[in-house]
């Protein structure tokens, strides 16, 4: 997490002194260990929140005026909270404006001006949640400024519908819930179609979760995207001579997807709905066997899911084929597949932490020369979701 004494300093040095107190807010990243492209199909995700993040830096102001500014980004900005709406320009600050509306809307208006300083950690665009991260941690940082209730569940759905009516990207609840609701060394057992969640302990002992940034730009995900989630509507309304009343393919276990595939007459539509169907049996084959301790298995279930990814969904892309293929030969490596969306963005593997400088070295080199590409790693812990870090600064 960033040194709160040194992001003071740069607060003072952006908006002046003031008598008010500044306070702190820390909203993680997060990483889903398996289960993906199931979210917007009804089934399960098994995400975990991360150490790293975003941390917000406020303080009260006198008048009705909010003031954004980032350590990341050179825009800087004040306006009056009478006057959010979305503008292009002011790029990475649709985010928290659109929670300043969206509280409004859901009854949590911001009576008083505020300085905000947002601090990333984060790398933009590599599909550890950024965006979700800063929405959690204003819509805290916020309702806890104006002592109003603060409900980790609520804040996840309205930093959702921000996304969604706001920001305007379609994106499910899966990142906004696990950067709202983690908890320190547990992953999030979350059904998207109802919310229901439990936290499970993921006790890794010596092996380490790395993160491999592919550092490919993600320009096909959004059009892919599209055309999957239309081929397993298209799954649904085939499955619907046996099954009538399915509205999702998270509705069926895998011996009635088994038993009824042949209704679906297109291949494409059929293995892309094998994936949904077989990858949220494999979330709930992960849960019991981290609850046996049995990581090894856990890492099988891992690369079974990068394997279904590629072959059954194909979201993977060169790229991350490359980097799992590079992953899986280095010794002490359990597991290993893509998160995320797809076509770019990152890998999760689970290393012994005795590896973890072979596994840099040895992925990053194989992977650059295959790729031409330098990537990049983070050693990750799992920590909490959103909280407050410091007050009266």
């Amino acid at each position: 997490m960033a040194d709160l004494q040194s992001l003071k300093k740069t607060f003072i040095e952006i908006y002046g002194e003031s008598s008010a107190n500044i306070s702190a807010f820390h909203a993680p990243g997060r990483v889903n260990l398996i289960g993906e492209h199931t979210d917007y199909n009804g089934g399960y995700v098994f995400p975990a929140a991360l150490t790293f993040g975003t941390t917000l830096l406020i303080r009260p102001r006198a008048d009705r005026t909010i003031g954004f500014a980032s350590t990341n980004m050179p825009l800087r900005k004040q306006i009056s909270i009478d006057d959010m709406v979305y503008n292009e320009e002011d790029d990475w600050m649709n985010y928290p404006k659109g929670i300043v509306v969206h509280l409004a809307k859901e009854g949590f208006p911001v009576q008083h001006g505020y300085d905000l300083l947002f601090h990333g950690e984060i790398p933009n665009g590599a599909g550890l949640s950024s965006s979700a991260s800063i929405e959690v941690v204003t819509a805290y940082g916020l309702q806890t400024m104006e002592k109003y209730p603060t409900d980790t569940v609520k804040i996840a759905l309205l930093a959702q519908k921000t996304e969604n009516q706001f920001v305007g990207v379609n994106c499910g609840i899966m990142d906004q819930f696990a950067v709202a609701n983690g908890k320190k060394d547990n992953a999030i057992l979350l059904m998207c179609d109802t919310l229901e969640y439990r936290h499970v302990p993921f006790q890794s002992g010596s092996y380490k979760l790395v993160i491999g940034n592919t550092n490919k730009r993600r320009g096909l995900v959004d059009s892919a995207y599209n055309e999957r989630r239309a081929q397993c509507e298209q799954a649904v309304k085939d499955l619907q001579a046996q099954f009538p009343s399915l509205t999702l393919l998270g509705q069926l276990n895998l011996v009635q997807f088994n038993a009824y595939k042949h209704l679906i007459p297109d291949e494409t539509v059929r293995r892309r709905a094998q994936h949904v169907v077989e990858e949220i049996d494999r979330v709930l084959q992960s849960i019991k066997v981290l609850e046996a301790n049995d990581l090894e298995a856990f890492g099988k279930l891992m690369i079974g899911s990068h394997d279904s990814l590629r072959d059954l969904y194909e979201v993977t892309g060169f790229e991350l084929d490359s980097m799992v293929a590079a992953a899986l030969k280095v010794p002490g490596v359990l597991g290993s597949r893509m998160t995320g969306a797809g076509f770019g963005g990152c890998t999760v593997s689970l290393v012994h932490e005795d590896s973890v400088p072979q596994f840099i070295e040895q992925v990053g080199k194989e992977y650059t020369e295959k790729t031409g590409l330098t990537p990049s790693f983070y050693v990750c812990d799992i920590g909490n979701g959103v909280e407050q870090v410091g007050e009266a600064l």
